[in-house]
């Protein structure tokens, strides 16, 4: 397997490139262009909308080398919040940093680096191929809007090759889209394989015609894959999530080749899919350079409480990454470990009672209810323990009919592990499902 190299690692010297990535996370880039360091300890958070320009032919310049290639300067023109601003361009170093990749560009949220990539990328007549479970919103925007654009979709299964190969092989298709693990049933995408029937594909079409990967990167985080290692083109990271960690603060953010830098910051502007400044500071400060230590304890949890669920006499099913019943296990010892090379299974568990949809609901219901440690809540990668069911919440824009081949069984139950006492999460579900 040959690694892609990014421009960052090329230009950092042998002793930058040296340092962890976990003391990198903390301290970030020596030098950023967006601000000069040597007052502050602590990165600063800028709070005006718009900035003063020196001259006409300052402004001019600003918005004439906005999402240019070629005309920009070494020094930022900040004009307008919309635009670009100093702390969510820091934010936006930080995290090609840690995703290993040529360029960042933040948004207000993940589903809004989702669409606006898939909109900088895709045109009339052309076609997505995308892994047949996906988030529920992710589902919504292929299904439901973008045919409103008459841009076709096929959901298959991409770790089937042969049924990808085939897809690959229509003129239309220019995106490969997936989830690293899928959400919620914890599938591992052959990164790989994948990326490399992409290259074959891509031998026989020209540059302007080439085919895309783009890859969720959320229930991984970079702190276990970085799936621009395995040759992928595009990164997605809900940093909402694990990246944010404390359930404060709204963004997405696309790792992204440095040649569409330019197109997806002109989307950001123009869809208005912007992070406040405010929240790209929280992420910066507090997220990042804390998300390690975060995800390594939830991780811990996670394997706990996935051995302990699977030998629960009323579990029919868990499905965690860690466990060596994971019908992907060789797969996931492969792709998901941390920069520092140790196995990263990850904090996400999902799991199944024996019994019916009755059941569940009485188990999660009683959860609600009465548990201390675990909150029946939508989304993940929090301090706090976090359960839901995805049928029924954060995957219910997939049609009844479509469920069965999405892969979700309606009785699947996520967990997302915080940093509570694992001895008080495993009694609160010791509990629970004595009353079912």
């Amino acid at each position: 397997m040959t690694k892609k190299k990014s421009s960052s690692q090329s230009k950092t010297s042998p002793k930058t490139y040296a340092r962890s990535l976990r003391t990198k996370a903390i301290h970030g880039e020596a030098l950023s262009k967006s601000w000069e360091f040597s007052h502050h300890l602590i990165p600063p958070m800028t709070a005006s909308t718009t900035f003063r320009l020196d001259s006409l032919q300052r402004g001019a310049e600003g918005f004439s080398t906005f999402g240019a290639q070629k005309g920009a300067t070494d020094k930022p023109i900040w004009i307008y919040d919309r635009l670009e601003e100093p702390t969510t361009k820091m934010l936006e170093d930080q995290l090609a940093v840690l995703e290993k990749g040529e360029c960042a560009i933040t948004f207000g949220s993940g589903m809004g680096a989702i669409a606006s990539t898939l909109m900088s990328l895709l045109k009339s007549n052309q076609k997505i191929v995308a892994h047949r479970t996906l988030y529920g919103c992710t589902y919504s925007l292929i299904t439901n809007w973008l045919p409103r654009f008459n841009i076709q979709h096929s959901l298959i299964d991409v770790n089937d090759l042969v049924a990808l190969e085939k897809e690959l092989q229509d003129p239309a298709t220019r995106i490969v889209y997936f989830e690293s693990v899928s959400n919620p049933i914890l599938e591992i995408a052959d990164l790989e394989k994948i990326a490399q029937l992409v290259k074959n594909a891509n031998k026989k079409r020209t540059k302007d015609n080439r085919i895309y990967t783009v890859v969720d990167n959320t229930f991984a985080t970079p702190w276990a894959l970085r799936p621009i290692e395995w040759n992928i083109d595009f990164v997605i990271q809900s940093l909402t999530k694990n990246i944010s960690g404390f359930g404060t603060e709204m963004g997405g953010a696309v790792i992204a080749p440095k040649e569409h830098e330019s197109i997806l910051r002109v989307a950001r502007k123009d869809f208005g899919a912007i992070i406040h400044p405010y929240s790209a500071w929280h992420i910066l400060v507090y997220g990042i350079s804390t998300q390690a230590i975060r995800f390594e304890q939830q991780q811990e949890s996670a394997l706990k409480i996935a051995q302990f669920l699977e030998k629960h006499p009323k579990v029919e099913r868990v499905i965690y990454p860690g466990l060596k019943s994971h019908p992907q296990f060789k797969e996931a010892k492969k792709y998901l470990k941390s920069p520092e090379g140790k196995f990263a299974p990850g904090t996400m568990i999902s799991f199944q009672l024996k019994g019916n949809m009755k059941k569940c609901e009485k188990f999660v219901d009683d959860i609600a209810k009465n548990s201390y440690a675990i909150t029946l809540a939508v989304s993940l990668g929090l301090t706090k323990t976090l359960i839901e069911v995805p049928g029924y919440m954060t995957h219910s824009a997939i049609p009844n009919d479509k469920r069965e081949e999405s892969g979700i069984d309606p009785r699947a139950i996520r967990l997302s592990l915080g940093l509570e006492n694992v001895k008080d999460i495993i009694q609160d579900l010791q509990t629970a499902l004595a009353k079912v």
